[in-house]
């Protein structure tokens, strides 16, 4: 079993995948919702905060893991 990702690096996530992301709304209690992947926003290759990501239900947040 590999160890979780962190939603750093633009080349661990893609469309389909089941993340945890922290919100906008949720960034000061670091609650994590989780969804699927619809699109990346963030074009650099590496984001310290985690990749930005639209997830399928349309809620907007940056990765804080990786799920599968």
């Amino acid at each position: 079993m590999s160890a979780a990702k962190s939603g750093q690096h633009r080349k661990d996530i893609r469309p389909g995948l089941t993340v945890d992301v922290i919100l906008k709304k949720d960034q000061r209690t670091g609650k994590k919702t989780r969804g699927k992947v619809k699109e990346l926003l963030t074009n650099s290759s590496f984001h310290p905060h985690g990749i930005k990501v639209r997830l399928e239900d349309g809620q907007v947040g940056r990765v804080a893991e990786v799920i599968d």
